[in-house]
């Protein structure tokens, strides 16, 4: 008899749930309320790359509104809270920031900076996959991405959160 993965364990029990808590125990994975209703619907799921996949459909049907509310359950990068974001979603964000929390007063202040010069510019919080990347790093993207029109730097961020959502899918899954 071959046993369940951890991954599939958690689908298992995630495919057991009612609706309402099936979309409230995903959540924090995207911070997209009508994203996480939309994939408990879709349940159950068999294998853990048929959530990965049905997350990205999902994420790509979605309202502009509803990619808005998953940007604002983000935490500008290196600060520690949101506008509308669970426990756990911060708690991963700062997991995936931990190698931009540079130690360099000039880069903290770089970035405090073009998060500000971001919203202005854009409306939103500044969104990239964080995880992996040196504060340095993020800031040449902000950078980069400050010479974006509107419409490609909304999609461009719709594709940052939809890269960061995989990533917490695949930690929640337990399947890193």
């Amino acid at each position: 008899m071959i046993m369940p993965t951890s991954a599939n364990a958690v689908l298992a029990q995630w495919n057991a749930l009612d609706a309402a808590s099936a979309a409230r125990e995903i959540l924090p994975c995207c911070g997209s309320r009508a994203w996480a209703q939309n994939l408990a619907i879709e349940r159950p799921f068999a294998a853990a790359e048929q959530l990965l996949e049905a997350s990205d459909r999902v994420w790509a049907s979605l309202a502009e509104q509803d990619w808005q509310e998953a940007f604002d359950s983000h935490p500008r990068i290196g600060q520690q809270h949101a506008r509308a974001a669970t426990a756990e979603s911060l708690a991963w964000s700062s997991e995936e920031q931990r190698a931009a929390m540079s130690d360099e007063d000039a880069i903290k202040l770089a970035l405090a900076e073009g998060n500000r010069h971001y919203e202005e510019r854009f409306g939103s919080i500044f969104i990239v996959c964080a995880a992996g990347r040196t504060a340095a790093e993020i800031l040449s993207i902000l950078n980069a991405r400050m010479n974006s029109t509107a419409a490609v730097e909304w999609r461009e961020a719709a594709e940052q959160q939809r890269q960061i959502t995989q990533l917490r899918l695949r930690r929640w899954l337990g399947a890193n």
